[in-house]
Formats: structure tokens, sequence, C-alpha cells
């Protein structure tokens, strides 16, 4: 009996096999369609947001092509794109809890962060400048060479010589406001931003005059 059923097991088997085998590529070619970001519809929620699930344009505080021109506000122009998805990630959670961002990023689907994150990346950012001479050898010494009797490593080693970052790895710090800069290492210093390990203690070993000095130094990089 077991050899009359045999093949009739065997043709089921095989015509199962093609079933998930297919499923599986359908799956695989749905995943290809998410996963491709959209530039241009980045650019549709960045200007205009979404009032029917509360999203507000973000143009509104980090200005024309993600140019921002309100200090506290951080320019996006040009940022890495893997970068930006893993901040509007992170502000979802408790890592980087802010009032505004994190309810606009609960607010995302992982699809608008990923289009936003496509268009940003390839607008051109506008430059700084550095606004104290009195700092500024202090900034690019930091900068540059780090501090070593505080064991604080030279940006530069991350964030490149000009500024431009590492993409997937290390932000575009180049030209970047003064004051959004010190806010931040301030935040990984005292611990209320959790997302970086690696600034929280570089932050903890630099003073203030020394965080603004080399905040300073990175606005005027291009």
């Amino acid at each position: 009996m077991n050899r009359a059923f045999s093949p009739i097991v065997q043709s089921v088997f095989i015509a199962l096999l093609a079933v998930s085998s297919l499923a599986y590529a359908a799956e695989e070619k749905k995943a290809e369609v998410v996963a491709k970001a959209d530039p241009a519809k980045g650019e549709t929620l960045y200007t205009n947001g979404d009032s029917a699930r509360n999203i507000v344009a973000c143009v509104s505080c980090h200005g024309a092509a993600g140019n921002s021109t309100i200090t506290q506000n951080p320019k996006l122009a040009g940022q890495h794109e893997a970068y930006i998805a893993k901040q509007l990630t992170n502000f979802r959670s408790p890592d980087r809890n802010n009032p505004i961002m994190t309810p606009q990023a609960k607010a995302l689907s992982d699809e608008d962060i990923k289009n936003l994150a496509a268009y940003l990346s390839t607008q051109s950012p506008k430059p700084g400048a550095a606004k104290s001479k009195e700092t500024l050898d202090l900034g690019k010494q930091i900068y540059r060479g780090g501090i070593a009797s505080k064991n604080v490593p030279a940006c530069a080693g991350c964030h490149s010589p000009n500024g431009a970052g590492i993409p997937a790895q290390y932000p575009r710090l180049a030209g970047q406001h003064q004051d959004y800069t010190v806010a931040e290492l301030t935040n990984f210093r005292n611990g209320t931003r959790k997302n970086g390990v690696q600034m929280t203690t570089i932050a903890e070993r630099l003073s203030d005059k020394e965080i603004k000095a080399v905040a300073d130094y990175i606005a005027g990089l291009k």
C-alpha cells in the first residue's frame, strides 16, 4: 500500500513546494517595493505635512529643502539618508524623547521615514559660518586633534576633516547651527539624549566652553 500511494504523496509534496516557492517570491518582490524610497513623496510630506494624520509640515521648522533658518532647529539638507531614518525612528523611543519630534515621528509610517530621508539627503546644504574668533583655535584643535588630556578623540576621525561624515555611520556636521550642536552635545552629556553611547562618553568629558568652541568651528566647515 505504501508503494501505491508513494507517487501521489510525492506529487502533493512537489505541488506544495511549488506553491511555497511562489509565495516566497511574491513576498520578496513585495518587500523590495516597500523598501524602495520615493523622494518625490518625501518632498510632498516635508512641504505640506498631512493634516489627516496630524503631521505638521517639516518645512515650518526645518526650512525650505532642509535649510533651517532657526538656529535651534537642525539643518537637514544633505544629511545622510540612513542617519535621518535612524533619528526619526529613535524619536519614537525613550532614547530620544522630544516633545515636538516624538509625536511627529510616531505619526509617520516606516515608508514615510524612508521617503523623507531620501528627499532630504539629495538637497544642497547652505553653508554656515563661525561666529567667535576668540574660540576658533580651540574649536579647531578639538575637532581635528581631540583633547588628549581628557581622552577626547578628534571629531574628524568619525565626521571627516571637512564635516561631511561617513554615510550610514556618522552624520554630516558641516555648516550646522551652533545653537543646535551645543544643545545636542549638552543633551548627550546630561543623559537627556541616549541614542549614542559613543557620543555620551565623549560629551561627558567636555566643558561648556569646549562644547561651544567646537560647535562654532563646525558651523564654519564646508
